[in-house]
């Protein structure tokens, strides 16, 4: 903590003047970190490389890692959305007066400054830095040693950018990948006022171990398809196919899916995409009793239940009844996205009702969990918690409120 005192200190003392900052000059400084980074996209691809080859291309981290020309585009279009969005500093939340004359006014305010632990995701990097920069946060970064070359060529952007708008570079940093770097921050009392871990279980569990500042917990997703008794099977399939395999490697992918006994006639039909996608299934007994030998097709243990594979592998759990679906999800869900398939109306209601989890789908996939697909914009991850905020953290829950009193001499 010592090394890092006098860093922390001035990003406090930099971060306070952030919400006194006009919205078009935020909005300005945005656009033109759109431009600075189309203009700079060898120089960070060719970083980002460097990561890349130190990474078995094997790795479930490897696509979370990778940039690329299409990457950075589409980088650069959440930027410029993030620019259109309104400001969400200001608002008046509830108003009120009161009897005695006072005026009550409850207005968002900044968090202060956020802490983000990170793995290999470099574009966290660009989607962090503009929404706090949007909502008026002070912001340190601790990336992994995966990505340190991308996320150092991407800070040099963003700083570059600030500076040729006189803002103040001092209140966005990024820490070095040293592990001693990151205990500073779980540590920095009095100068960061939250900490968000985005990555694996693992390293969520890390934070809110031995955090000494608070945490809100989001990312790892261990995510379900219940497959009812009533469930449409050309449905199932699209759905099922699409949030195991559009991407893997993302929190809100498919990991195990729940079928009712008296569908399993139709498990071959329903994974059959699946296999041809190379994706490796774990079947339970009564599932792999009617699945045709296959390499893909393994039989399934305690271990299998429970896993965010982040990879083309899913797990296939068989049960009775909705009631025996909810109670697997309930113990072996993350609380980040959950789904049924299903044409009974009583059981969608059933299902939206019980389950916990920040996003409960009927009938959709769960790869539309995205601050984007929710039309909020980028956003600084999926809280999987109660507190504060839950599902995707984008502007409005990068606020507080303050409670504004006007009075005339009133007393009490």
């Amino acid at each position: 903590m010592d090394q890092f005192h006098e860093t922390f200190s001035k990003l406090k003392v930099a971060s306070k003047s952030l919400s006194r900052i006009h919205p078009e000059l935020i909005n300005q400084a945005l656009e033109k970190l759109a431009v600075n980074t189309l203009t700079s996209v060898e120089v960070i691809l060719e970083a980002n490389q460097k990561d890349l080859a130190k990474m078995d291309k094997s790795d479930p981290k490897y696509d979370r890692l990778l940039l690329n020309e299409d990457r950075i585009q589409a980088i650069v279009s959440e930027i410029r959305q993030i620019k259109s969005l309104p400001t969400p500093l200001g608002k008046s939340i509830e108003n009120r007066t009161l009897d005695n004359g006072l005026e009550l006014n409850k207005i968002s305010v900044p968090l202060g400054v956020l802490g983000v632990i990170y793995e290999a995701r470099p574009n966290v990097t660009f989607d962090v830095f503009c929404i706090a920069l949007k909502s008026g946060n002070g912001l340190v970064l601790k990336g992994s040693s995966d990505a340190a070359d991308s996320n150092q060529a991407i800070i040099k952007v963003i700083h570059d950018t600030l500076s040729q708008l006189s803002l103040p570079t001092e209140a966005f940093i990024l820490l070095p990948p040293e592990r001693s770097a990151t205990q500073a921050l779980l540590e920095a009392v009095g100068f960061v006022d939250i900490i968000i871990p985005r990555g694996s279980q693992s390293l969520i569990n890390y934070v809110r171990d031995h955090a000494k500042v608070p945490v809100i917990e989001t990312g790892a997703g261990i995510v379900h398809c219940f497959f009812d008794e009533s469930a449409d099977l050309e449905m199932g399939k699209s759905i099922i196919f699409n949030a195991k395999t559009r991407r893997p490697s993302v929190c809100n992918s498919l990991d195990c899916l729940i079928i009712h006994e008296n569908r399993l006639h139709d498990l071959l039909a329903l994974i059959t995409d699946l296999l041809d996608a190379e994706v490796e299934i774990f079947a339970d007994r009564a599932a792999l009793s009617v699945l045709p030998e296959h390499d893909q097709i393994k039989a399934a243990n305690e271990s299998h239940f429970g896993t965010e594979f982040l990879a083309l592998k899913m797990a296939i759990k068989t049960v009775q009844n909705i009631d025996e679906a909810l109670t697997h999800i309930d113990q072996f869900s993350s609380k980040h996205s959950e789904s049924i398939v299903t044409n009974s109306a009583e059981n969608k209601e059933i299902f939206l009702q019980v389950v916990d989890a920040a996003a409960v789908y009927v009938n959709a996939s769960t790869a539309f969990t995205d601050g984007n697909q929710f039309g909020m914009g980028a956003e600084i991850g999926i809280s999987t918690q109660k507190l504060h905020a839950r599902g995707p953290m984008a502007l409005p829950e990068l606020t507080s409120y303050k409670w504004v009193i006007r009075g005339n001499g009133q007393i009490r």
